[in-house]
């Protein structure tokens, strides 16, 4: 049985947990730049669960657990410049890369993620995925990150595609919020993998 029904007009993909593994370098990356920030150990539960939200909200939930304000600027430099050194352990997720193949020319087809623009076309690009989609859509290009629904509405203006004709695949519950509130379908990719 095929996850893309017929009537679907557009596909749209999140990136980090969903096209690529990229978690396990964004945990590593925040948890070297936090570090050198705050000077204590940052325990790996902080980042448990918060996979799918935008650099913004994981330093709130930083500073709300610190009881302080941090260096977010010097921070997010810090934890993406640690990223782009790891890309060459950056892996796809293949199961639904294959979908985005298998697609590429029958559907119009977008990336729309949390992520910033220096970090998801890094990714993309690195693994070769880039070249499929017709437009990417990341946390510099809207006002409000998942689990608003302006990145999946914008994706879907891109591809001039009525959202509801729209299927997203996602891997967090922001973004499967943000799909639902985009009036769009949505497939839990979580569900896809071994």
């Amino acid at each position: 049985m095929s996850l893309v029904s017929e009537g679907t007009a557009g596909l749209i993909f999140d990136c980090d947990g969903t096209l690529v593994d990229s978690l396990p370098l964004y945990r590593e990356g925040w948890i070297t730049a936090l570090e050198d920030e705050i000077r204590q150990s940052v325990p790996l539960e902080w980042f448990h669960g918060h996979g799918g939200i935008s650099e913004q909200m994981v330093l709130d939930i930083v500073e709300q657990r610190l009881g302080r304000s941090v260096s977010r600027d010097l921070i997010i430099a810090r934890a993406r410049e640690m990223m782009l050194r790891q890309l060459h352990v950056l892996e796809e997720i293949t199961v639904v890369a294959d979908i985005a193949r298998q697609y590429h020319g029958r559907l119009p087809m977008a990336v729309a993620s949390n992520g910033s623009r220096q970090i998801v076309s890094a990714c993309l690009r690195h693994l070769g995925l880039e070249r499929l989609f017709d437009a990417i859509i990341t946390i510099d290009d809207v006002e409000n990150p998942k689990p608003a629904p302006d990145m999946f509405l914008l994706a879907a203006g891109r591809l001039e595609v009525d959202p509801a004709s729209c299927l997203v695949f996602e891997d967090s519950r922001e973004g499967m919020q943000a799909a639902t509130r985009a009036g769009m379908r949505h497939v839990d990719v979580n569900t896809l993998l071994p």
